[in-house]
């Protein structure tokens, strides 16, 4: 079954890459551990549609994430993929972090997103009289997204356009081999009952392994360590918010982002149902061990949120799930752009790597495939 290109992993990034590369112009094939596609980073976090404001400008996050979003819309809105262009507000709670305001505004706008507006108190209030703030900046083209639903699409499009899947198949080996890269495979054998492996060739093979990307590039021959593509994992948990609270907002709400974690701070989120959540935390761990999200974390997310939630009571929370970012960037460290990266100048012709895409990648998704498509066209001539 040799192909022409394999991509590893069908996590929402995957998904959209095989959709955008399976257009009759050579065989592609996907290759997933589990038995069916978005079940690690791609099932476990926020759905929101970033505007694109906190990214560095010029990087790879601002400029995809900027460009994706106003291609995922369109997508939602062409294949009845479940949306709501719902809007967010990050709030400052007290005067010294207005400042913080200004230069994330200054920041987005320099990304090119130009619907942001700076709120006073009483503008805050007249959108949503239930939080506090003393400012605000308000971001309308931020939305949450139905991701089960768009990974759906992006599968369905791309096996429609004859994109194998091949599920419960773990990469065990890369060998570089004259013309391509010769993939190991591990399998359960139904029939046999038993593991077994196989081999197969591909020209073009693009690592989307999420969690495990470091390891996979590893396996190419790639010094992780050297290249700096060595993967920290970071935990976000999830506590959700007792139903009749959730009608006291009505679009999301964050924190200004503190200066010293992984993450955008404990925000308000809602689903398409309308049920709130706060989180994610960021947390970082040695394994992946579990997605627990430890009852004990409650009074942490609550003291967070009542800042600008002055409606919220202890008793209101409940554990809800977790998701495990796969960071480059190290506890306090500077913020790492993502890695999508034609390996040609280590040696290894064919082989993309994509490292480190945790958020915005799903708002991301539909342009990392433009910019990975663009990468395979300019290999193959």
């Amino acid at each position: 079954m040799d192909t022409d290109t394999a991509i590893i992993g069908a996590g929402v990034v995957g998904l959209a890459i095989a959709a955008e590369l399976a257009d009759g112009n050579g065989s592609v094939c996907v290759l997933e551990r589990h038995k069916k596609f978005g079940q690690e980073t791609s099932g476990r976090n926020s759905e929101v549609i970033h505007a694109g404001i906190y990214y560095p400008k010029d990087s790879l996050k601002a400029r995809l994430c900027v460009e994706g979003k106003k291609l995922l819309y369109g997508i939602c809105e062409e294949n009845g993929i479940g949306f709501r262009r719902i809007g967010k507000l990050i709030v400052a709670t007290d005067g010294d972090e207005v400042g913080r305001l200004e230069y994330l505004k200054e920041r987005g706008n320099a990304n090119g997103v130009d619907d942001l507006k700076l709120l006073t108190a009483d503008e805050v209030n007249k959108l949503e009289p239930n939080i506090r703030a003393v400012a605000a900046i308000h971001s309308p083209s931020t939305g949450i997204i139905d991701t089960h639903g768009l990974m759906h699409y992006c599968a369905s499009k791309a096996g429609e356009r004859g994109a194998e899947f091949l599920y419960g198949s773990e990469v065990v080996g890369i060998e570089k081999i004259p013309g391509g890269y010769k993939i190991t495979v591990r399998v359960f054998d139904n029939d046999k009952k038993e593991i077994v492996e196989y081999s197969f060739r591909t020209r073009i093979l693009i690592n989307c392994a999420g969690l495990d990307s470091d390891r996979v590039a590893g396996m190419a021959g790639i010094d992780t360590a050297e290249a700096g593509y060595d993967l920290r994992y970071c935990k976000g948990r999830y506590f959700s918010v007792a139903g009749g609270k959730s009608r006291l907002i009505s679009r999301l709400v964050y924190p200004v982002p503190p200066s010293d974690t992984a993450g955008l701070g404990i925000h308000a989120t809602l689903d398409l149902q309308g049920r709130m959540r706060l989180g994610p935390d960021s947390v970082f761990i040695d394994r992946i061990k579990d997605y627990d999200v430890d009852a004990d974390s409650k009074t942490k997310f609550f003291e967070s949120a009542k800042k600008f939630l002055p409606f919220l009571e202890l008793e209101d929370l409940a554990p809800d799930t977790a998701g495990i970012r796969p960071k480059l960037t190290r506890p306090g460290g500077s913020v790492r752009d993502f890695v999508i990266k034609h390996e040609e100048d280590r040696n290894l012709p064919g082989l993309i790597n994509l490292i480190g895409i945790e958020s915005p990648g799903l708002t991301s998704s539909p342009a990392i495939a433009k910019h990975v498509k663009e990468i395979v066209h300019a290999i193959i001539g």
